[in-house]
């Protein structure tokens, strides 16, 4: 009995699983013992190769469709095909290139450069590409600035390190003038700029803590004005989304030609909710994840594969991106297009924030 993880697959068995699995990954039909014994290179008889492939599918790694005498494997089979059966190359040369070249190469917010990332993995993969886009918070403050508003309002700019602009009008205790704002912009920009949101609050509310009553009028309305600044959002915007692109792509694999599972699939890229976990998941791992079939834990994904890396800025993981296809696609070639972008990704990001 063959182990179901493939730890006692031996030479044979492992050729004949690869050579299936290969041929499978290129057509899409089940594979026969005679294809088999026509492309292994092997020197065995028919009967062998018969009774190998009847042990591959004891231990789960192949199935027999009922409408035919050939193979397909199994999503097991195709794990233990990523994980021990292919050799994974770097990016060609003129992949990699396109990549570079099509990547903004100018300054540009996060969002659109993540929006370019999802489309162009798309193009690349003819699958879904997906991108997770992270809190506005996570990155750096670059600039604040305040314009005085009626009623004792004022309009905070806030501008951030991946030239994001963010708007916000906060309500004060009492009205401020031009210069009270300019002062209380200096005061911020100079003691917080290059620092995040969250650290920022936190700053704030030790000054508060340690001064208390001490602090003079213009430094306790520019306390006032920075605390309500930097407040979270009542209506959570600022939380991390995803991006996808091409789901119309997945149309043309008839592996996910069922009406039902498409709906279920464009669902799930509409509400984002499943994704955006599975993606986040995805982030906190360092590398390459894969996720095959019912592997996601995602019903709507079960006959997907999802292929991600996680990117980031400064040492700091801000996200994943990825592709979502059919289980049957060449990982060979997958694997290396999402690893080679996660990483252009994080150096566009890592040189936005040199500017800081």
């Amino acid at each position: 009995m063959i182990n179901p993880h493939g730890h006692d697959l031996d030479s044979r068995a492992r050729s004949l699983l690869r050579t299936l699995i290969a041929q499978y990954l290129v057509d899409g039909e089940p594979v026969g013992s005679r294809t088999l014994s026509r492309s292994s290179g092997l020197d065995v008889s028919p009967a062998t190769i018969r009774n190998i492939m009847a042990d591959l599918e004891d231990a789960g790694l192949v199935a027999s469709p009922h409408t035919s005498a050939g193979r397909v494997p199994t999503p097991r089979g195709l794990r233990l095909f990523v994980d021990s059966l292919i050799e994974l190359q770097p990016l060609p040369r003129a992949e990699m290139a396109r990549l570079q070249r099509e990547l903004p190469p100018g300054p540009t917010t996060t969002r659109d450069l993540l929006g370019n990332v999802s489309t162009l993995l798309s193009a690349m993969t003819h699958f879904a590409g997906v991108v997770t886009v992270p809190r506005q918070a996570d990155f750096p403050l670059r600039h604040i600035d305040f314009v005085a508003l009626p009623d004792a309002r004022v309009l905070v700019i806030l501008v951030f390190s991946d030239n994001q602009v963010q708007n916000r009008i906060v309500q004060l205790a009492r009205p401020l003038d031009g210069r009270e704002l300019e002062q209380a912009a200096n005061y911020l920009n100079s003691h917080f700029a290059g620092l995040r949101v969250d650290d920022i609050r936190a700053h704030l509310l030790a000054e508060v803590r340690k001064t208390g009553s001490e602090l003079n009028q213009l430094l306790a309305s520019t306390m006032e004005l920075a605390t309500a600044s930097f407040a979270p959002p009542a209506n959570g915007s600022s939380g991390p989304d995803v991006l996808v692109s091409g789901q119309t792509n997945l149309m043309g694999y008839s592996e996910l030609a069922d009406m039902q599972r498409l709906r279920e699939l464009f669902e799930a890229f509409q509400q984002k909710n499943e994704l955006l976990q599975l993606m986040e998941v995805c982030a906190r791992a360092p590398g390459v994840r894969l996720f095959i079939g019912e592997e996601s834990g995602f019903t709507a994904l079960d006959g997907c594969s999802v292929v991600t890396a996680s990117y980031g800025a400064q040492g700091r993981v801000l996200g994943a991106v990825g592709v979502i296809g059919p289980t049957r696609m060449a990982y060979e070639r997958v694997i290396p297009v999402v690893q080679a972008t996660a990483g252009l990704l994080s150096d566009a990001l890592n040189r936005a924030a040199t500017t800081l």
